[in-house]
């Protein structure tokens, strides 16, 4: 059993402090991110070549490896964004009265850049690991897609918690994007895929041995991660508590009405 529970606790760690050290890093000053971006992209693109590497090894090192690239090359993209370098083509305000398809096609001109490049290297992953023993590297990369793009869609659609924690100043904007509500339709389906994958995960790693093992529970500590992040978007999010030491002392920001999103999108955009 305790082969089984050490994968659980170092994803759940390495989860907590690379979340907090992307945030703080973010709310360094401005003229820190290019020095920040570039270091990290040498990281990137070592990471890469480990998770092509990794997945030669069925060992447990290699599932280590690559879980723990994956997750490096993630973050840098997580990174890239937060500090505005790849966000996409539209960064002012959601327009007043934008609804249906319109507010839809807006929202989405605001991040395309980031969901491309992380959909080429989804596809980089797959091609590098093509029919290789170890997967734990691209069902890393692939699972925390799976899950951005299903939070995306739930924060579109409306929830009662939007992450606006997360968001520095230069993307306050995003806030405008943001929905809130007490339900949407899409949130009981994005819940029971969450729980599904969840559970398979689980299980796979409770049926299997060695180097297999390893893997799965990663993936399914981060699965459950993710569950737990779906379930923030309903109920009051701890993320001071969690990552206090990575956002300040700040108090909690609330959301601001559209106008006022509009108005600070005007800024200069400085952290």
């Amino acid at each position: 059993m305790s082969v089984f529970v050490q994968p659980l606790l170092i994803a759940a760690l390495v989860w907590w402090f690379s979340t907090g050290a992307i945030l703080w890093l973010v709310r360094l000053p401005r003229r820190t991110f290019g020095w920040s971006m570039g270091l990290y992209a040498v990281v990137a693109a070592a990471a890469t070549v480990g998770v092509m590497i990794a997945s030669r090894d069925q060992s447990a090192l290699g599932a280590y490896v690559g879980f723990g690239c994956a997750l490096a090359v993630w973050g840098w993209h997580e990174m890239g964004f937060l500090m505005g370098k790849l966000t996409g083509p539209r960064r002012t305000a959601c327009p007043f009265g934008a609804q249906g398809w319109k507010r839809f096609t807006l929202s989405a001109e605001t991040v395309i850049h980031h969901e491309i490049a992380l959909a080429l290297t989804a596809v980089l992953f797959v091609a590098l690991t093509w029919d290789q023993p170890n997967q734990t590297g691209t069902l890393t990369f692939l699972l925390l897609l799976g899950m951005r793009l299903s939070t995306k869609l739930n924060i579109f659609l409306g929830v009662p918690n939007p992450p606006i924690t997360f968001l520095p100043k230069g993307l306050s904007y995003l806030q405008s994007y943001f929905r809130r509500a007490r339900f949407n339709a899409l949130f009981p389906l994005s819940l029971g895929l969450s729980i599904v994958v969840t559970l398979l995960l689980g299980d796979a790693a409770l049926s299997t041995t060695g180097g297999a093992q390893t893997g799965y529970a990663l993936m399914f500590m981060l699965a459950a991660l993710g569950l737990l992040e779906h379930g923030f978007l309903m109920l009051p999010s701890p993320d001071h508590a969690l990552w206090g030491w990575a956002l300040g002392r700040s108090e909690p920001r609330k959301p601001k009405p559209a106008g006022q999103v509009a108005l600070a999108a005007t800024g200069d955009g400085d952290q």
